[in-house]
């Protein structure tokens, strides 16, 4: 398992914070070599109003939209996932964007080839990092979470404030 903690470099493709969910086809640069020529894809879009039940919806979100593609064996996985995510992006994002807090959360899911990958993103300028939490901190285990459950996890920055979240999952695979 990989995360990528640093900031990518800028793809030929700038994507503004007030426009972007995810195109046709889209994959994050950093978890392409997962995925090789073409092969099915669908994705999912939902917009996560700023209030505390967001969370909660985000994740029934996950879940249906996993049923819905046949992929119910990441669901307990990818809720998981995308609660951390969600929460970063609610706790963090919009708290050190408070001029920008209105604007709305995408949850997004692309599916591609068994993969799928949860993307959020959010105003705020700060950008995830794991830490260290102490033994007796409350929280700060969000990100370990997400790094043990992901094959590849990372963030991207949004022109000209704001940034994408990402984790890519794949179904356990049968044991042999």
């Amino acid at each position: 398992m990989q995360s990528a903690q640093t900031a990518p470099p800028r793809s030929s493709t700038s994507w503004t914070a007030l426009d972007w969910w995810p195109p046709v086809g889209w994959w994050p640069d950093a978890a392409r070599d997962l995925v090789s020529g073409s092969s099915a894809m669908a994705s999912a879009t939902f917009v996560l109003p700023p209030q505390a039940e967001s969370v909660h919806s985000a994740r029934s979100f996950a879940t249906g939209t996993l049923t819905g593609w046949k992929l119910s064996e990441l669901s307990d996985n990818m809720e998981l996932v995308v609660s951390e995510l969600a929460t970063n992006a609610f706790r963090h994002g919009l708290r050190l964007a408070e001029s920008r807090a209105r604007e709305p959360i995408r949850l997004s899911l692309i599916r591609r080839n068994g993969l799928v990958a949860c993307t959020l993103n959010d105003p705020g300028a700060g950008f995830p990092a794991l830490r260290d939490p102490a033994p007796l901190d409350i929280g700060g285990l969000g990100l370990h979470i997400v790094e043990s459950l992901s094959l590849r996890w990372g963030w991207a920055p949004l022109a000209p404030y704001g940034k994408i979240v990402w984790a890519v999952l794949r179904p356990d695979l049968p044991e042999e």
